[in-house]
């Protein structure tokens, strides 16, 4: 590896240290890559890490064996790069978090003849366009709230109708497309609505006297409703004294740590007022860097589209990658993007606000289920905490209408929109968990890899998902669950199934109460839902359509051969006829054309 750091370019691009199974283990970003890489090493008389750096550094270079670098035209290409493939590869030593959604903001158009406040995370074009966030939660319930108590028109479509309609009757509309409505009279619900979302507390007191007056005409199902509204609003405010004597906006990021976790705080300020606040752990590992989580934390949060309003940005901290950050967000912002660590006055108030916020979070117990994950770690001895979960399973009924499904567990809760399906073509289980398992790694560039991959099966199965994983470069935790075999049939006598765990390094056979192994079968179960419901789904729809083949006069024997090569009906709809020829005759391969091209012409 010496010559190969020798001969380094002295150009931008990202570098990869590797591990002996060729596992990447870090990557990194240059502007130069020969110094950058350097700067890591003695040279001579052996090559050896640098006594200075961290111990982080200095136990992940003791396991890197080979490097790989790709160059870039320059910094800011070197930036997108390295986060793009960290996403994708989640390498051992570097930090991925996964709070890289959009926040949504509030908007209305003041130029419309009749404006309506509408939800977007993107740029609204228009010279009287007025945003308000962005919101960490409580948006869409201020949206609702706002269409109910007052007199707006309360859908795009109604300005195109001619007649008043039921929001007029339920007096929620002044109802402009049929009754002549002066601006100036609309306009007031306008400026209130304003009102109601830059002071939420003001809004908060109309829900509350709404939900009193539900409860007195025993309307509960309705007062329960805007409790849990009132109480999503209410989250979203962060209260604060400071009094900025401005009308300034500020996006602030502040990060704490204690011995187990760090706490990313992010406050939103506009107008001078904090309008509100997310805020996310992340684990504290050996390998935890307090500059990569600020980077991990800005490049995920602005993404790779300009956001509705542009803020200076403060930080608690000063980080490395600082100045590559400043230029990325530059290019992103259309302007000279502004990253700034106070020192003093208003603006270090507001990074002190961010700190006592992330320190009273980490104060707060560990949610149980987030205890739970814990032991599971330390159990299963895993790289990382299992924040979020992909399990696998497959379902098929004598080898008809094979499918795989892919469930996700996300902090604390079912991802159901990260839920997958596939139809699978291979025959036994092996071959069909090995392309199931193929389809997910090709999908790593969109949807980045879990923390932790779980398998209905056993260690072949396990063996598999990690021979995959290594041919694609890629580090992830596999565990696979077994169900307890007696006289070699798979026994799972309901409420004392003693399912085994296979994972990296040994097998584990726990009693049937012990709740991580009740946690583990609970995921492996709703994966099996998944997949069971899925096929039961698909086999219905194959049967229906085997019938009606059948009436076309294909016999079942070349049903067989067709779904045996193309692997589902839809596969033999979209096929060529000269495919159809060769596997049924030309008579055949006729009467499914006609068959198909008849069914989507109804």
């Amino acid at each position: 590896m010496i010559d190969q750091i020798r001969s380094l370019p002295h150009q931008a691009g990202i570098y990869q240290y590797l591990d002996e199974k060729g596992r990447i283990l870090y990557i990194g970003k240059a502007k130069n890559l020969s110094k950058r890489v350097k700067s890591y090493f003695n040279l001579t008389p052996t090559l050896s890490p640098k006594a200075t750096l961290s111990l982080r550094i200095q136990k992940m270079l003791a396991e890197t064996v080979s490097l790989h670098y790709i160059i870039v035209e320059n910094e800011h290409d070197a930036l997108i790069l390295e986060n793009s493939l960290i996403k994708q590869l989640k390498p051992k030593y570097n930090i991925l978090l996964r709070d890289d959604k959009t926040y949504p903001y509030l908007y209305v158009d003041l130029d419309d003849p009749y404006p309506r406040f509408e939800l977007t995370r993107k740029i609204i074009r228009g010279k009287s366009v007025r945003y308000f966030g962005p919101f960490s939660v409580g948006a869409r319930d201020i949206l609702d709230s706002l269409y109910e108590l007052l007199k707006l028109v309360q859908k795009k479509s109604c300005l195109k109708g001619k007649r008043a309609c039921l929001f007029y009757q339920m007096q929620q509309c002044l109802a402009p497309c049929e009754f002549p409505v002066p601006r100036d009279t609309y306009m007031p619900f306008v400026t209130q609505g304003i009102e109601w979302i830059t002071h939420k507390r003001k809004l908060i007191k109309q829900l509350e006297a709404k939900m009193e007056f539900y409860a007195e005409n025993l309307r509960f199902e309705e007062a329960l409703v805007l409790r849990d509204r009132i109480e999503r609003i209410t989250k979203s405010e962060v209260t604060s004294q400071i009094d900025l004597a401005s009308r300034d906006n500020y996006d602030v990021f502040a990060i704490e740590t204690d011995e187990t976790r760090g706490c990313i705080v992010r406050l939103f300020i506009r107008e001078g007022r904090v309008v509100s606040g997310t805020h996310d752990f992340v684990p504290i590992t050996p390998y935890f860097s307090l500059d990569e989580v600020y980077e991990r934390t800005l490049m995920g949060f602005y993404g790779n589209e300009k956001p509705p309003i542009v803020a200076p940005i403060l930080v608690a901290h000063p980080f490395e990658s600082r100045e590559w950050v400043t230029e990325h967000l530059s290019l992103l912002f259309e302007k000279k993007a502004l990253i700034e660590i106070p020192q003093r006055g208003n603006k270090k108030e507001l990074i002190e606000l961010a700190l006592a916020n992330a320190r009273e979070l980490l104060r707060t117990p560990k949610p149980s289920k987030e205890e739970l994950l814990h032991q599971l770690k330390e159990l299963l001895e895993l790289e990382s905490l299992p924040q979020r979960i992909e399990v696998f399973d497959n379902s098929h009924h004598g080898g008809a209408a094979t499918v795989g499904a892919m469930i996700v567990y996300d902090n604390g809760a079912f991802d159901k929109s990260g839920y997958r399906t596939y139809h699978l073509h291979e025959r036994d289980e092996y071959g069909q968990m090995r392309e199931m398992l193929t389809r997910r790694i090709a999908g790593f560039c969109n949807n980045p890899p879990p923390d932790l991959w779980v398998l209905d099966g056993g260690e072949t199965l396990r063996s598999l998902a990690l021979d995959l994983l290594a041919s694609a470069g890629i580090h992830l935790d596999v565990v696979a669950i077994s169900k307890e075999k007696i006289d070699a049939k798979a026994h799972r006598a309901k409420g004392s199934a003693r399912d085994i765990l296979h994972t990296a390094q040994q097998t584990l056979r726990l009693d049937s109460s012990d709740k991580r192994l009740q946690f583990l079968q609970m995921l492996r179960d709703e994966a099996h839902r998944s997949a069971i419901t899925f096929h039961k789904k698909t086999k219905l729809k194959n049967d229906r359509a085997s019938k009606l083949l059948n009436v076309q006069g294909i016999s079942q024997p070349k049903i067989h051969k067709l779904i045996e090569y193309f692997g589902t009906f839809e596969a033999i709809a979209r096929s060529d006829f000269e495919t159809l020829r060769d596997l049924v005759g030309e008579k055949d391969a006729k009467n499914i054309q006609n068959f198909y091209r008849e069914a989507l012409s109804k």
